[in-house]
């Protein structure tokens, strides 16, 4: 039986400055949403323009550490990582289920000031943040988040 394949390879920009939480277990989390353009033809027009999508992307231990530290706003960043869909009740009992990106490497791309997309300055890490992993990546995380650990997405109501 073939084995499952969980990769997510993004470039964009950040919206928002990033936002740092520590699980309950004590390992810090940086939260970072990033737009990344699709080009799509205006039915109407027919001219071609930008449609923006946005991902909800969570690092974990000395990587987010970093990415807290030096990202900002307007940023560019590639970021690797993989699909993870969690579920939970919210505070009015309605169940509720978000799919977010947990980054395993993290490339800070462009100018510190978000401006211009030149790969001048390029500052990255590669982190690691789950146990089956093992050793070796030079930033470990301490393990696999729990499921009430991750940074919350759009909804108010989500549990950290």
């Amino acid at each position: 039986m073939a084995g499952s394949v969980n990769v997510v390879v993004l470039v964009g920009n950040l919206t928002r400055d990033p936002e740092m939480r520590t699980t309950p277990g004590g390992t810090t989390v940086c939260h970072l949403r990033v737009a990344v353009n699709d080009r799509v033809k205006n039915q109407n027009t027919g001219e071609w323009g930008d449609r923006p999508n946005y991902f909800d992307v969570d690092v974990f231990g000395a990587l987010g550490d970093q990415c807290g530290q030096w990202l900002s706003k307007g940023r560019q960043v590639a970021v690797e990582g993989k699909l993870r869909w969690r579920e939970w009740e919210a505070q009015d009992g309605q169940k509720r289920s978000a799919v977010s990106i947990v980054a395993n490497n993290v490339q800070f791309i462009g100018p510190r000031d978000g401006g211009g997309t030149s790969s001048q300055g390029s500052y990255g890490a590669r982190g690691s943040h789950d146990a089956d992993q093992g050793t070796g990546a030079p930033f470990e995380t301490g393990g696999a988040p729990a499921r009430g650990d991750y940074a919350e997405s759009a909804d108010d109501d989500i549990p950290f």
